[in-house]
């Protein structure tokens, strides 16, 4: 599934960093991403992308515009504006994936 081969979204692969690997050499050897900033209120969320309180590729457009929900790879959807067609007329990848 591509979703856990190729995590798009920062917070699905902060989430998939903190998954527990069974093998401890595995383990060890790999990068958790650890999230810092302000987790949003679920009841008063934030303008634009929910998750811009704690990305670590926030950009201006992120505070003021909430993304698109965009297919990137059949059936491989993301929300982001790191990402083509998540952008109002952008179509560039801004990822530093």
């Amino acid at each position: 599934m591509s979703l856990y081969e190729n995590p798009l979204h920062p917070y699905t692969k902060a989430l998939l960093s903190a998954v527990p690997i069974p093998d401890p050499v595995v383990e060890k050897k790999r990068e958790r991403i650890i999230l810092t900033g302000d987790v949003p209120s679920p009841i008063n969320p934030p303008s634009g992308c929910h998750f811009h309180t704690r990305c670590p590729y926030v950009m201006d457009i992120c505070k003021a515009e909430e993304p698109a929900f965009a297919e990137q790879a059949t059936g491989h959807f993301v929300a982001c504006h790191l990402y083509p067609g998540s952008r109002t007329g952008q179509s560039e990848i801004h990822a530093a994936d």
